[in-house]
């Protein structure tokens, strides 16, 4: 593990939620926290309000957390790292490192402080538009605090340098000496419901529950000898880009897809219609028909989260016991359950063979005989070392935060307390890389994209509501009044706005909101659906794509009049 962003695998939370009003200094950044977060923003701006919390918030749009901070530092979007690494030369050329931390928990500071040579405040408003005076007020504030905690979403990770954007504030929490104790620590943001739950039971490519790396022959061993099974994988399987990419080029026939819709989620949505069409199989196993089931050659229906029994792991690392309020209509069943009778049918018709488990409660890889979530749960808890003292009986009693290794422990609500998990915290060296893609005369505008408060990501379920849809029927496309002005564009008009990839059209949103030159849409309508602008470029390391600069163009769209009668 190459430093202490990479030891977090999972992208969980060091801290937890509480702590968000319990720290001296909030650093927001890539997270749109009240209408995306919005319980945990409460706390936020508890924090604030009650206990004088200062808030240092580093977002290019002026979202409602704006209006708590003591500081924005309004950056050009894709230029994250080149922020935070001029605040931690600061820390550095400043003194007001954390000197008794960094020496005994953490490795390769002088490395690091060479390669922050030339990221001067200077250098980096330059860059990111961010006064100099601000980068240095920011980083004495967040180093000289008591306690300072980083919060982050989408907004840093949805980047072609999304690891560099979290690395270099993994290195200003090592700098500050800002972890391991309450209200400090590196809290991202996860984007959906269970979403750290799916990561946690190996719904990655390269890992098994509990981030076991199927590269490491001691976990290869491990899962072949309980499961009695030959053959498992040796090395990580495609990212969803990749798959897509695969099912261009003929490489992948089938794709199942569960509780996901990349026909409205994905970026570069043309090319993603293009590799669906290739397939030889599509099957979809989701609560209603989407945009992406429309196309499948199968549809397995689902239970929704009121249907079934099983667990939620939440943004904290909190496992959560979750029991069924209603029954499942028509004929949809838990999602483990369809899965479970697959795995069946696909074990006798390709005549698997298993030797015997080596361990009473797993199954082989021929038996998928579950009776229960619990039953499902307790081979976790028999091959996940960090979830080891975890069960639904348990469970019945609250919620667990891993890693809870045995029946006895609590759980562990901070990680990095003692030390960091791979002994010493590494810093980083960060080469600040702009974005993929740039504007120039064509497309002379950068797009983001986001969510707004009153949709849910791709509106499978949120566009379904009546009193949701009233109150953010369409899509709207925000943009500065100095940009209005340039390209005659008038409030509530409608525009269209275009990248390389396609176009769509949208009312404009005439507002201040965001800055010149930026412009804003959500993604949830498929009628304006924003991911037919995006690119599909990836982060080199993590292979998350980039939502978050797109180069684009806009034009009013004027009605045209009806023909004369003569």
């Amino acid at each position: 593990m190459a430093g202490l962003a990479t030891t977090l695998g999972s992208g969980a939370m060091t801290n937890s939620i509480r702590d968000a009003c319990m720290t001296d200094v909030l650093l927001v950044t890539g997270s749109n926290t009240t209408e995306a977060h919005p319980v945990i923003a409460l706390e936020m701006k508890a924090a604030v309000r009650k206990r004088g919390t200062k808030l240092i918030l580093v977002d290019p749009r002026e979202i409602e957390l704006a209006k708590f901070a003591t500081m924005h530092l309004r950056h050009r979007p894709g230029t994250d790292t080149a922020v935070f690494n001029a605040m931690a030369k600061v820390i550095l050329d400043e003194g007001l490192e954390n000197k008794a931390f960094v020496e005994a928990r953490t490795e390769n500071l002088e490395a690091y402080r060479e390669s922050l040579a030339t990221y001067t405040p200077e250098w980096a408003e330059e860059v990111s538009g961010v006064p100099a005076e601000q980068i240095r007020a920011a980083a004495r504030l967040y180093a000289q605090a008591k306690s300072a905690a980083i919060f982050w979403a989408m907004g840093i990770t949805q980047s072609t340098h999304g690891v560099d954007n979290v690395f270099s504030l993994s290195n200003l929490a090592l700098v500050a000496g800002q972890l391991g104790r309450p209200g400090t620590g590196l809290n991202p943001l996860r984007g959906q419901n269970n979403v750290q739950g799916a990561c946690d039971m190996g719904g990655l490519p390269n890992v098994y529950s509990g981030y076991q790396a199927v590269t490491d022959k001691a976990v290869q061993e491990k899962f072949a000898t309980a499961w009695g099974a030959d053959g498992l994988p040796t090395t990580a399987g495609l990212t969803v880009t990749e798959i897509m990419d695969g099912a261009l080029s003929g490489k992948i026939h089938a794709l199942y897809i569960m509780g996901e819709n990349p026909l409205l989620t994905d970026p570069n949505l043309h090319h993603v219609r293009e590799a669906i069409g290739k397939l030889d199989l599509l099957v979809v196993q989701d609560i209603f028909l989407n945009e992406t089931a429309e196309h499948a050659h199968v549809v397995l229906p689902g239970a929704t989260f009121a249907e079934k029994d099983g667990t939620f792991t939440n943004t904290e690392r909190r496992v959560q016991l979750l029991h069924a309020a209603v029954p499942a209509l028509g004929k949809a069943q838990p999602d483990w359950k369809i899965v479970c009778q697959l795995g069946d049918r696909l074990a006798r018709a390709l005549s698997i063979a298993a030797k015997p488990a080596s361990n009473p409660v797993v199954r082989t890889v021929t038996d998928w005989g579950y009776a229960s979530p619990a039953e499902v749960w307790t081979e976790i808890a028999a091959l996940t070392p960090s979830m080891a003292g975890i069960s639904h009986a348990r469970l019945e009693k609250g919620g667990l935060q891993w890693p809870c290794p045995n029946a006895e422990h609590p759980g562990t609500p901070i990680l990095h307390t003692a030390q960091v998990a791979r002994g010493r915290g590494r810093f980083m060296p960060i080469t600040y890389r702009g974005a993929k893609e740039q504007v120039d005369e064509e497309f002379p505008l950068i797009l983001s994209t986001g969510r707004i408060l009153f949709q849910w990501h791709g509106g499978t379920m949120s566009r379904r509501s009546a009193g949701l849809e009233t109150l953010a029927p369409a899509a709207e496309i925000e943009v500065n009044p100095l940009d209005a002005k340039r390209f005659g564009l008038d409030d509530a008009g409608m525009v269209e706005v275009a990248s390389r990839r396609g176009k769509i059209r949208a009312k404009a949103r005439v507002t201040r909101r965001s800055p010149e030159g930026i412009v804003f849409a959500t993604f949830h309508y498929a009628e304006a659906a924003a991911n037919l602008l995006t690119l599909d470029a990836v982060d080199p390391v993590a292979k998350i794509p980039e939502y978050k600069v797109s180069a684009v163009n806009i034009r009013p769209v004027r009605a045209k009049r009806a023909a004369s009668r003569e």
